[in-house]
């Protein structure tokens, strides 16, 4: 029986999907979102802004408890552990894309992993409860994102984890609750109130909350309904409960359950090569293009030569930083990172380190940098492009363009270079054994019995015998 209301349809599917509803194309490009999130995670928790949640969360505490990645000694209370290590991974915009466009792994990974964690010792999460919890998160928000056309471009208003990303959280704690269909309902309802936050605070401390909020609050709601707690039955149905964050919203049933049509099917994700808004990986790979056309023998660009650079890209409010002061305001600069890979030629997690943004050569090409908004160039993820070009004294022009950066879903990461750079981020984190740990786990997850032996190497226990059962999986 289908529900007459699009939230019984949700409720009906989130309910009723199953592991053998997904495809080998799913599970592998899942498992890739998995082994990145928690390299960029594992990295976040080094940076300042999850040093201050991880104090503040500290004053919760409760018989259950979950990992906080990274830490052998240091637990919290499953709706914390989520929020802490949401926070991580959004800290430093290393986090997967999606299109329409949000940051899909992030909000709903550290909450299923957390919630793992509480079930009794009876009753084992599996690897592939594990993974299809998350593609249930993962699916709901790109299906929420399908119900408007304004969605599809780069968000002005809010920032979309703080809506799709609660919802996905939400959905996806559902799953590994087993929820039934009322519960369910219930649980979009109570996230439906937690959704939301404005995209001012881009380029702050405060936008990593953002993810790290849709993971606590997503895992939160399910929590609450499973407790019997009520809220409204339609809340996917009404302009005034999600539709209230879109102008044009549309929704729409999903497909019967017969042969699911997984969105991570048809639409990857992209991965970044370096820790900044997806939108400066156009200009990034433009500006590198233009440098090998410029440097001379000494490897070093010409700087004194250069009259101006011109970066004809979308126009993304939010991105336009002419003269960014801190690490997050460098992130979400297009002028910042061109004048980086000018200068370097590679952008990487050093890059936006305070010594590289205030040097002086740095500070002195971006007062020569402008930005121009072709009419054809429309700030979506699927279309846009970036073009870069150097105006040399002599009257030279120097230009490159950029259509698809490698990373993007277009042109996907390699299997080495996606372990390249989760040992990369984790290597100051985690000892060897444990990060050759969890790239065995995530990788046979579908195989794994009980999904504990990932929090395990999260925390940083080698575990030899682990490693050595996994090997005989």
């Amino acid at each position: 029986m289908w529900a007459k209301t699009i939230t019984g349809n949700f409720a009906n599917v989130i309910h009723g999907l199953n592991a053998n509803h997904l495809t080998d194309q799913v599970i592998q490009r899942s498992k890739r979102m998995i082994l990145d999130t928690l390299g960029v995670g594992l990295l976040g928790t080094n940076t300042e802004v999850c040093h201050k949640v991880t104090q503040y969360s500290k004053t919760y505490s409760s018989d259950i408890s979950s990992t906080i990645w990274g830490h052998l000694d240091f637990r919290l209370p499953p709706v914390y552990a989520a929020f802490v290590n949401g926070v991580a991974v959004h800290s430093m915009d290393f986090d997967d894309t999606w299109h329409p466009a949000t940051h899909p792994s992030g909000a709903v990974l550290p909450a299923v992993i957390a919630l793992s964690e509480a079930f009794p010792q009876k009753r084992k999460i599996s690897g592939l409860d594990l993974l299809l919890a998350f593609n249930v998160g993962i699916e709901v928000q790109g299906r929420l994102l399908r119900f408007s056309s304004e969605a599809r471009n780069i968000p002005k208003r809010f920032h979309p984890p703080t809506v799709v990303g609660t919802m996905g959280s939400a959905a996806a704690c559902a799953k590994l609750l087993a929820l039934d269909q009322l519960q369910c309902k219930n649980t979009l309802a109570i996230a439906a109130s937690y959704a939301g936050a404005p995209l001012a605070n881009a380029a702050t401390q405060t936008k990593p909350l953002h993810v790290g909020n849709a993971a606590k609050h997503g895992l939160e709601a399910a929590c609450l309904a499973s407790q019997g707690l009520q809220g409204n039955k339609q809340i996917l149905d009404m302009e005034s409960g999600i539709g209230a964050f879109y102008t044009d919203y549309n929704p729409q049933t999903l497909p019967t359950l017969q042969s699911y049509p997984w969105l991570l099917d048809q639409q990857d994700v992209a991965i970044k090569r370096f820790p900044a808004h997806l939108g400066t990986h156009w200009v990034a790979d433009a500006a590198s293009s233009v440098r090998r056309k410029l440097v001379e023998s000494n490897n070093l660009l010409p700087l004194d030569k250069i009259e101006k650079v011109i970066l004809r890209v979308p126009e993304v409010k939010y991105v336009n930083r002419a003269s960014p002061t801190s690490e997050h305001e460098a992130r979400h600069s297009f002028q910042f990172v061109a004048c980086s890979a000018l200068l370097d030629g590679i952008m990487s997690v050093q890059s936006f380190s305070s010594e590289n943004i205030h040097r002086p050569a740095l500070r002195e090409l971006l007062c020569k940098t402008q930005l121009e908004h072709p009419p054809d160039n429309t700030p979506s993820f699927e279309s846009l492009y970036c073009e870069v070009s150097v105006m040399l004294q002599d009257g030279n022009m120097i230009s490159d363009r950029c259509d698809t950066f490698y990373g993007h879903w277009r042109k996907p990461l390699k299997k080495e270079d996606l372990e390249k750079k989760f040992q990369s981020n984790v290597s100051s984190i985690l000892p060897a054994e444990a990060t050759e740990g969890i790239i065995e786990t995530v990788y046979n997850l579908e195989k794994v019995e009980d999904c504990s032996v990932l929090s395990t190497f999260l925390s940083g226990q080698p575990a030899r015998a682990l490693l050595e059962k996994l090997r005989f999986l």
